[in-house]
């Protein structure tokens, strides 16, 4: 089989003819976040944030997303925790874990980024008055969040500057003898969106203890805040800006 490497429709993973997922770049259409920010125990979260990065406040971000209408990858839900942190003078955010119930978003933001994807079950609905999250791995519930339904508006530029914190992420990639051949810390930054709608309102979150979808191990101690948003967004591509390899 020959391949045309200057085809217009590239395909950069496998299967070779039927890829795993589109070509980027990927634009979200109607993106709802579902976002709780936590206080939690300041030694479990040193602990799982890698270094160069830097902690101040002990807190925690769980996030619930709802993407209902996404170029090439269809629809999909999504949820997990990220970090607050401050990486060379810049605050944002370290993309701790991700669960999420489409194998095309999984596969594309492994191989071509570094987002933490794994397979789970998250949901984001209301219910009556109340706006729902909730996480299960395998047939096991691990988090559920609630939140009263658009009880007060958002400022909207408070919104935007929310999603739009630098995120950094650890990409991990092997050579064929099992070896690391890419150890790099990863950022990337949503600067392409539009806040349609902007709401907080009393918020709960509960974790529940699991060996392999181990949220709890980052205990909630105090909800900060909580916040619903809707947006119109395009994801963009991922630099290096540490190199783990060299520095050791």
């Amino acid at each position: 089989m020959r391949i045309d490497v200057n085809n217009t429709f590239k395909n950069f993973n496998t299967p070779l003819t039927a890829p795993a997922y589109s070509v980027p770049t990927y634009k979200f259409v109607n993106r709802e976040y579902l976002n709780i920010i936590y206080r939690t125990d300041e030694k479990a979260l040193r602990a799982a944030v890698p270094e160069p990065l830097e902690i101040g406040d002990p807190l925690v971000k769980f996030e619930v997303m709802w993407m209902p209408d996404v170029s090439g990858l269809g629809a999909y839900t999504e949820a997990g925790q990220v970090i607050p942190v401050r990486f060379n003078g810049e605050d944002g955010d370290y993309v701790h874990s991700m669960y999420v119930d489409n194998f095309p978003a999984i596969a594309s933001g492994r191989e071509l980024t570094a987002y933490p994807k794994k397979l789970g079950a998250p949901k984001l609905y209301v219910d009556s008055d109340t706006l729902v999250g909730t996480l299960d791995y395998g047939t096991l519930r691990v988090a559920t969040v609630t939140m009263g339904y658009k009880h007060f508006e958002m400022d909207k530029e408070l919104a935007k500057n929310e999603i739009c914190r630098p995120n950094f992420m650890v990409k991990i990639a092997t050579d064929y003898n099992g070896d690391l051949r890419i150890c790099d810390l990863v950022r990337t930054q949503i600067t392409n969106i539009e806040v349609k709608g902007a709401w907080t309102g009393p918020a709960r979150l509960q974790l529940f203890e699991h060996a392999l979808a181990p949220l709890a191990d980052l205990p909630v101690l105090e909800v900060v805040s909580a916040s619903h948003i809707l947006t119109d967004l395009t994801l963009n591509a991922a630099q290096p800006v540490y190199n783990y390899l060299e520095e050791k």
